[in-house]
């Protein structure tokens, strides 16, 4: 059964898209731990970040690189984060968060709420940003 990822990628579910290629998609997450949380993925479903075959791994970090500094200029912060957690889809990814302390990667925190037109205002002002 295809994740909630791979139901994205192939336009069964929408997202609020950063960015995409013939292997990634980025895409704002929608119950993020602060404004500009995004999620990179590659489109291929692999559970496991670690199982990714290595040219697929170094190709998404290197995209998540492209994304971060468009975040970054998009919704101030100090730095932008990255984790990988890897239990709440079975599909690989990478959370780019916007920081300005530790306690915002902290993923037992409560999650923003925004409604759709705040997560496309977010999306637009990322993309706005992408070199």
């Amino acid at each position: 059964m295809p994740t909630i990822f791979t139901k994205i990628v192939n336009g069964e579910i929408p997202c609020h898209k950063i960015a995409e290629d013939e292997r990634f998609l980025a895409f704002l997450d929608i119950t993020p731990l602060a404004d500009g949380h995004t999620l990179v993925i590659p489109k291929k479903e692999v559970d496991y970040i670690f199982d990714l075959e290595d040219d697929l791994l170094s190709g998404l970090m290197v995209f998540a690189k492209k994304i971060a500094p468009a975040i970054a200029q998009a919704c101030p912060c100090r730095k932008v984060g990255v984790s990988v957690i890897g239990l709440e889809v079975p599909h690989a990814h990478v959370h780019l968060i916007p920081l300005n302390s530790m306690n915002d990667i902290n993923f037992t925190r409560e999650k923003l709420k925004p409604t759709q037109e705040e997560l496309k205002a977010t999306a637009d002002r990322i993309r706005g940003y992408l070199i």
